[in-house]
């Protein structure tokens, strides 16, 4: 089956909506403000591929929305449920004291990605970067403490500074770093269902930056491999900024913008979901060749969306400002015709839903 049902046409509501699963080869975006349904929305588009595809999915998730997709909805008890609860499907969580730990190892890192991490320059810190380019630890027996003790030990000014630097930032204490125990990349490699990476619960901000660009540095260093996988980034804004203003920010999002460029042939597959289209990078939300909007109301952001996505005629664009929560404009390449779909329902439990008022009883 290529065709997956994600709910019904939001004008004739006897027919089936359905998205052309081959048609995820290429680059996605969809688009929504908050409360109009958005991360429901995009479960029920993942569910069905889950359903209906063999390929692999990779959900980076910075508010855990998406940590239960292998538990099933009571509502739900049926074959296709059972089918989902039964994929190889594993979740790691951020933060301390968790039992599926979401650890990358810091030795793994590209050079120019661990000098990113401690904030260094290959030209204003051109003794410190050396120092760190030549530094090789065995993963299996690294150890942060040891190795900033023998930076210091060494005597040379160099390596004195990048220990002073390693202490002073803290960064080889972050819970991200695995520390001789495995990566979330080894299993990534094993190419499960769905791998879900709960990014939501470090400790410093930059934690889940580093730990999404550790991923998809190691996933375009093996590109060649051709190893198919839908990469979803909720939240996108978080990750792929147009104006990223830190170092690993900057590294991020511009192994993204290659991706975006040319990931497509390898197999390397985005599927970005944000609030705002002007929160993207521009060379990352032009190469996206499939569209689902959501309410929107700025006219702004309907505006560059009308610009950007030219295959979705302008008036269909601008109806998002009427939409009602689950309500939704689908158009590209994975759709015959730009169309209004009323969404369906999740068979799987969505763990981030919105918290209601506390009523007080009668």
């Amino acid at each position: 089956m290529t065709m997956l049902q994600i709910g019904t046409g939001l004008d004739s509501p006897t027919a089936a909506a359905e998205l052309d699963a081959r048609r995820f080869n290429r680059h996605t975006f969809w688009c929504g403000q908050s409360g109009s349904g958005k991360t429901y929305a995009l479960g029920v588009v993942l569910e069905q591929l889950l359903l209906h595809t063999e390929l692999p999915l990779l959900i980076l998730d910075p508010n855990a929305d998406f940590v239960r997709l292998q538990e099933t909805r009571d509502s739900a008890a049926t074959t296709s449920a059972e089918m989902i609860a039964g994929l190889d499907t594993r979740v790691f969580r951020s933060g301390p004291g968790r039992d599926d730990p979401l650890h990358v190892r810091y030795v793994d890192l590209s050079p120019s990605t661990k000098a990113a991490v401690l904030q260094m320059d290959p030209i204003r810190d051109a003794e410190e970067y050396n120092v760190l380019l030549h530094s090789e630890a065995d993963a299996k027996q690294f150890d942060a403490a040891e190795l900033v003790k023998a930076f210091r030990a060494s005597g040379e000014p160099a390596r004195v500074r990048l220990a002073n630097r390693m202490e002073n930032l803290q960064v080889l204490n972050w819970d991200l770093w695995s520390r001789g125990t495995s990566s979330v990349v080894d299993a990534i490699d094993e190419r499960p269902r769905a791998t879900v990476l709960d990014l939501g619960g470090f400790d410093h901000p930059a934690e889940p930056k580093v730990a999404a660009l550790a991923v998809l540095e190691h996933l375009w260093a093996r590109r060649q491999e051709r190893r198919p996988v839908l990469i979803v980034i909720d939240e996108a804004h978080n990750l792929c900024s147009p104006d990223p203003s830190t170092e690993v920010e900057r590294a991020l999002t511009a192994q993204l913008v290659q991706i975006a460029a040319e990931g497509r042939k390898f197999g390397l597959w985005l599927f970005l979901s944000t609030q705002r289209p002007t929160k993207i990078h521009p060379n990352v939300l032009s190469q996206c060749d499939n569209l689902g909007l959501m309410r929107v109301n700025a006219p702004r952001d309907l505006a560059e969306l009308a610009e950007v996505f030219g295959f979705a005629p302008e008036e269909a664009i601008r109806r998002a400002k009427s939409f009602r929560q689950g309500q939704a404009l689908f158009a590209g390449g994975f759709i015959a015709e730009p169309t209004f779909v009323q969404m369906g329902e999740r068979l799987t439990e969505e763990a981030g839903g919105d918290v209601r008022v506390p009523m007080r009883a009668i």
